[in-house]
């Protein structure tokens, strides 16, 4: 799952918005906070008699709570979370089907087949690469993920630990499509042999590279636009060879004390509204239609992205979360 700062944020709304409070819901989210606030001042507007509460926790601290609180949830619903994450089998008992009129106008592959999740944005793996870095070593820019199992590379990549490191787990059950793919299993091996530094987040290798520490960081595609967006000398590249993504779903809580307050919240969360904030912070959105803006196709994403990406099995690769990783961990030792 894509990397989250270790924070917690509440925001309120409604009462700031001069009317009375008709509802109330309780939503936790693992979604950045400067999202966050951006999504939500454009949701006081469309629904101002409700007053949303959301307690953003990273993504790891999500899903301990929700595992902490599952005998009596205090939250009414789920924003924005790693479908891998949400489908852990303890979370999605903890779910029930969401319906509405924007939920159900989004394409099959972003909602659950028995409706307890829609996933509006995803992230997609891509290579940092520091142009100058690579040129000091003398080293070509990787096109594909079996570039980067080339010995010329050797100790020159940072990449996430997938123990750790929400993305890290993506590129690891993407490339191997759930450890099924003995090919799979072995390209992600033989790049982690080549791998000079394992970081705790999916952001930190990006970092590392733009400073030019390392040359290239195995990490999200916003994290690498938004490099190049500040000046750093580095160009995004997402390999030809395997399309790493994942979703961010939102779901209903079963026991939800606000049932239907949190459906006309999180159906507005799959609005074209909504849809049109996201592309300022997504690579893939879910919205019919919906293709990455001029510049991130500058950058470097494909303007039919979300018609490229292959089919992932996120339940398979929820449940073999860490027999994967346990596996991954014996064969790179």
């Amino acid at each position: 799952m894509r990397p989250y700062r270790q924070i917690a944020c509440t925001v309120a709304l409604g009462a700031a918005c001069g009317v009375a409070n008709a509802g109330s819901v309780t939503v936790y989210s693992a979604l950045e906070s400067d999202e966050i606030a951006t999504y939500l001042d454009a949701a006081k507007k469309a629904l101002p008699d409700l007053d949303i509460h959301v307690l953003r926790l990273s993504s790891g601290d999500l899903a301990a709570r929700l595992l902490a609180e599952s005998a009596q949830p205090r939250n009414d619903a789920i924003w924005g979370m790693a479908v891998t994450d949400m489908l852990d089998p303890r979370i999605a008992a903890l779910l029930t089907p969401i319906h509405g009129d924007n939920i159900d106008r989004m394409p099959a592959r972003f909602r659950g087949a028995d409706a307890s999740w829609f996933a509006p944005t995803g992230y997609l793996a891509a290579l940092c690469v520091n142009r100058e870095a690579l040129a000091e070593r003398g080293l070509p820019v990787p096109r594909t993920w079996q570039d980067l199992t080339s010995p010329r590379y050797r100790g020159q990549i940072a990449m996430p630990d997938p123990a750790s490191s929400g993305t890290g787990y993506m590129v690891l059950s993407s490339l191997s499509d759930a450890g099924r793919s003995a090919k799979g299993m072995a390209l992600v091996t033989a790049i982690a042999h080549n791998v000079g530094q394992i970081t705790l987040s999916g952001s930190a290798p990006c970092k590392l590279a733009r400073i030019g520490e390392f040359p290239i960081g195995v990490s999200f595609a916003f994290s690498a636009m938004q490099s190049i967006r500040q000046g750093y000398p580095v160009t995004m590249v997402i390999p030809s060879d395997g399309a790493g993504y994942e979703l961010e779903g939102s779901a209903l809580m079963k026991d939800a004390a606000h049932d239907a307050d949190a459906r006309r919240f999180l159906d507005w969360t799959a609005s074209p509204e909504a849809a049109s904030l996201y592309r300022g912070f997504k690579e893939i959105v879910a919205a019919p239609g919906s293709k990455p803006t001029e510049e991130q196709q500058r950058q470097g994403l494909p303007a039919d992205l979300v018609a490229t990406l292959p089919a992932r099995d996120f339940t398979m690769a929820a449940r073999e979360r860490a027999a994967l990783i346990a596996r991954y961990k014996r064969l790179t030792r």
